[in-house]
This record gives C-alpha cells, sequence and structure tokens, in this order.
C-alpha cells in the first residue's frame, strides 16, 4: 500500500510540473501560439480568395488547346446572338402553371444575352471558339454570392418547368423548344447543365439549334459555357472547357498563373 501511495504521489507531482512548465511557456511568451496558428497551412487554406479583377478574369479564359477537336478562337465574340432564340414564348401552352411560361421566357432571353446566370456583380470577361456551324462561348465572372446560389437553383428547374414549350417568333411561325437537365463534371462548388434544342426554320428551311449549357460556381465567381449550333450537341467540348476551366480559376483564385 505504501508504495503504491508513492507512485501514485510521484505521477501526481510530475504531471503538476508539467502543466506549470507549459503554463510558465505561455507567460513567456504569449504572442507565439497565435503566431504558429496564423501560419499553419490549415489558416493558409481557409483564407478567402481575393476579388476577381478584369485581368484575373482574362488569364481565367481557356484557350484552344484546352478543347479537343479544331476549335478556332475569334477574335470578339461579344455581338454574338442567335436569332433561332428570338421568340415569345406562348402562354397558353401552359396549362397548370402560368408562371412558368416567365421562367421559359426568361430562359431563351438570358441566353440570347449571354447572361444566364444573371448580371455580374464585378469583373467578367468571355471568349469564343468556332468550329464549322458550331459556336463555343466561354465566359467568367464575379456574381453577388447570394444571387448566384439562386440562378443556379433556378437552372435546376428548368428542365421540368420548361421540358416542352412553343415560341412565336417575329414572323408569326412557331418554334418548339425542349429543355432536358444533363450531367456536367464534378467541379466546383455547384454545378448545372441543360441541353436546350430550338426547332424551326432558318433561310426558309427547316433547323435545329441545339445548345449544350454547364455553370460551375466556384466560390463566388462563375464559369458559364455555351456550345452548339445546327451541327448537333457539343457535350463533349462542353466538359473539356469545365475541367480545364475550373481549374483556371482556381488558379487565379489562389494568386497563380494558369498554364498556357
Amino acid at each position: 500500500m505504501t508504495r503504491s501511495r508513492s507512485v501514485h504521489a510521484l505521477a501526481s507531482a510530475l504531471a503538476a510540473a508539467t502543466l506549470l512548465t507549459c503554463a510558465a511557456c505561455s507567460d513567456d511568451d504569449s504572442g507565439s501560439g497565435a503566431s504558429e496558428v496564423a501560419a499553419s497551412p490549415l489558416a493558409a487554406q481557409t483564407t478567402a480568395p481575393a476579388a476577381l479583377t478584369p485581368a484575373g478574369a482574362r488569364a481565367a479564359l481557356i484557350t484552344e488547346t484546352d478543347i479537343e477537336d479544331d476549335w478556332t478562337q475569334v477574335d470578339d465574340a461579344s455581338g454574338w446572338h442567335d436569332s433561332l432564340l428570338i421568340g415569345t414564348v406562348d402562354v397558353d401552352d401552359f396549362l397548370t402553371a402560368k408562371a412558368d411560361a416567365t421562367d421559359c421566357q426568361r430562359l431563351l432571353d438570358d441566353l440570347y444575352t449571354d447572361q444566364l446566370l444573371g448580371k455580374p456583380s464585378g469583373a467578367s470577361a468571355l471568349r469564343g471558339f468556332e468550329e464549322g456551324d458550331s459556336r463555343l462561348l466561354y465566359q467568367v465572372a464575379a456574381y453577388d454570392a447570394a444571387d448566384l446560389s439562386d440562378s443556379l437553383a433556378w437552372l435546376k428547374t428548368l428542365s421540368e418547368k420548361c421540358d416542352r414549350f412553343l415560341v412565336t417568333d417575329r414572323a408569326g411561325q412557331e418554334r418548339t423548344v425542349e429543355v432536358i437537365e444533363t450531367s456536367v463534371p464534378d467541379e466546383g462548388d455547384a454545378r448545372q447543365g441543360l441541353r436546350v434544342t430550338v426547332q424551326g426554320t432558318a433561310d426558309g428551311s427547316p433547323a435545329t439549334l441545339t445548345l449544350d449549357v454547364a455553370a460551375v460556381r466556384v466560390g463566388s465567381d462563375a464559369i458559364t459555357v455555351t456550345a452548339g449550333g445546327l451541327d448537333g450537341d457539343e457535350d463533349d467540348a462542353v466538359e473539356d472547357a469545365v475541367e480545364k476551366g475550373t481549374q483556371r480559376l482556381k488558379d487565379v483564385q489562389s494568386g497563380k498563373t494558369p498554364q498556357s
């Protein structure tokens, strides 16, 4: 019994000495603990990315080498607007929810004006590519975080609200529009993909416009890819653009220079 009490007393004394030593270290250098935390890798990872600048947005744009096949970069894609997207949604076509017609009209208008995620709140940049009769428009922009989340949530509803509807163009001719949800590579913080098909006429002949669309949120910034044309879908090019483009944006956000 005496030996057991002695061992216990010795262990208690050592523990107390250790606590006193740690307390003394803390008293001697009260700032060292805070400095070590600030310099730790975890602290660095939780640092918010800097606001996207115009130069950063341009650096985050993809290049011809980022997408397969024979896409060629154009000098200026800011004037691209497909006339097959112009039209008025037939409200009478929506028998269950007239409000859905407003969402479908917004989809067509936003595709035409290249503002699928709404108006950017900060820096933005876009770049266009051509391959035959197909086009690919790639955009990078900064948005209000809440508005960006709302826009992505809205996009997700469209394959149900606007699965198939009619549009009347300026000449009074009807077009059929179909919207389906598509898969997007698992990149960024949130993402949404759609395929929009417009059947109508172009130059007096039957024509079908197919657009593959993808939007990816990275923090409060986002990339948007719209690709397609009268030749059919361009889902492979969209996937390439999403995968390479998301990494480029992440590099810019972390202060790195994306590889050319």
